[in-house]
């Protein structure tokens, strides 16, 4: 199983950035997809999930600005993030959970985010 986190960057306070999730070696169409992000100095964070059938889970600092996304046919989940804030600047990694169970069990090898003021 490989997830291929892509489409951080720099970007200036108030931009937005797409990230995307690439998923081989399982069947994405059954697997939870999430987001989850670690700032400098900081633990782990979850941002946001979309279930098998599509339902969205979002964190509070992801709410109302950040929109997950798949894609069945392309094996691909995706992050919207607009309105970013210096704050939000992080290591992004993209994870499958297969549906019915609560772990995250592959993960992928993050994409840095930096947000200048």
């Amino acid at each position: 199983v490989q997830l291929q986190a892509s489409g951080g960057g720099l970007v200036q306070a108030g931009g937005s950035l797409r990230l995307s999730c690439a998923a081989s070696g399982l069947t994405f169409s059954a697997y939870a997809m999430g987001w989850f992000r670690q700032a400098p100095g900081k633990e782990r964070e979850f941002v946001v999930s979309i279930s098998q059938s599509g339902v969205i889970n979002y964190a509070d600092s992801g709410k109302g600005r950040f929109t997950i996304s798949r894609d069945n046919a392309k094996n691909t989940a995706y992050l919207q993030m607009n309105s970013l804030k210096p704050e939000d600047t992080a290591v992004y990694y993209c994870a499958a959970r297969r549906t019915g169970t609560s772990r995250y069990d592959h993960w992928g090898q993050g994409t840095l985010v930096t947000v200048s003021s």
